[in-house]
């Protein structure tokens, strides 16, 4: 039996991903589709299917609906994704899971008190590479890791976003909120957390507004670059930069340093993962590239979520991964805006 969905916001990732890997799914009927500008929707349903919605309310209450993408704008993923599981929908949120802490909070108390799947769109534990990676490091062939720096920068979402212009709402801090804390830098940390299998403690930061202007030729509200020292609570150090201003090609490599070697992920165009012996022996795992948003490929996260959703299982990335990930890019933000080094006290229940 198909799982009817619907996709709330049909903006670029709903476009790109969300919709095409539904429509391409066997056990999945793309069933409504809203968004607040009803042309962009009906063009999203003319290619993939279903019917549009007058409303987000609409989707979040059809009683036929039975899970939802919430690809909506950031500060609405608290309300609409809240909303939807409170009326029994699974759902699949985009990142960030919300632009603060308290509203994270909201929509795990929700899916617990309803029972009802959440899962938040870090993609990255999803990448052949990464999985990969993680079971290299849990082979103990690097032995511990002692530190570790990773990248993720592209030239921004003013070539990503649907309407490809300099009033992207990823511009607006009341929309946006977190800049590119929020749109990059929260898939890295939670990376590294799956990667290292480790939490982050500590963390000091710098932001800036290098290049990015608005509408009307001003420096955009939010931070269009991010450097990050972080701490692990095993003691390991490391880096993450995060930018909208790479202009040559996008990064999103990382590097771990174990005791007995080098993992270079996605660090050489050539090299998918790279390893470097303490010997100085080297192999190269080929595993296929990282989707980017110039070269789209199957993410994998649909498959993930409607598998979670079929066999009543816990997703790979739970409610819980997202509050974390927000947590630490929150402490990044206080550490950028007070100049201090922060501690990260992650009592979510």
């Amino acid at each position: 039996m198909s799982i009817k969905v619907g996709i709330i916001g049909s903006g670029s990732i709903a476009n790109e991903r969300h919709a095409p890997e539904y429509h391409h799914h066997p056990n999945v009927e793309l069933f409504l589709v809203y968004d607040p500008n009803p042309d962009r929707a009906q063009k999203l349903v003319a290619k993939h299917g279903g019917t549009v919605a007058a409303s987000w309310q609409e989707v979040v209450h059809h009683p036929e609906v039975q899970a939802i993408s919430d690809c909506s704008t950031n500060e609405m993923h608290h309300i609409i994704t809240t909303e939807a599981l409170l009326a029994g929908k699974h759902v699949l949120c985009e990142k960030p899971i919300a632009t603060t802490s308290e509203g994270a909070q909201a929509m795990l108390a929700a899916a617990k008190a309803t029972g009802a799947i959440l899962m938040v769109d870090h993609n990255q534990r999803l990448v052949i590479a990464h999985q990969k990676a993680r079971q290299i490091i849990d082979s103990g062939e690097l032995g511990r890791i002692l530190s570790f720096k990773t990248s993720f920068g592209h030239k921004g979402p003013e070539h990503w976003s649907i309407n490809k212009t300099n009033a992207t709402w990823f511009f607006k801090k009341n929309r946006s909120a977190l800049g590119v804390a929020g749109d990059l830098g929260i898939h890295k940390v939670d990376l590294l957390r799956y990667l290292l299998q480790d939490e982050i403690v500590q963390v000091s930061a710098l932001t800036a507004v290098l290049d990015k202007k608005d509408e009307d030729g001003l420096p955009i509200e939010v931070c269009d670059h991010m450097v990050c020292l972080l701490r692990t609570q095993s003691g390991a150090v490391g880096t993450a930069s995060f930018s909208w201003s790479y202009y040559g090609e996008e990064d999103n490599s990382t590097i771990l340093y174990g005791e007995r070697g080098i993992m270079k992920i996605f660090a050489d165009p050539e090299k998918d993962i790279e390893i470097i012996a303490a010997t100085g022996e080297r192999r190269v795992e080929r595993t296929g590239a990282i989707q980017t948003n110039d070269h789209q490929t199957n993410s994998g996260v649909i498959d993930a979520f409607i598998d979670a959703i079929q066999n009543q299982k816990t997703p790979i990335v739970t409610g819980k991964d997202g509050l974390i990930a927000l947590l630490i890019i929150e402490a990044a933000m206080e550490s950028a805006a007070t100049g201090k080094t922060i501690s990260l006290q992650q009592n979510i229940g």
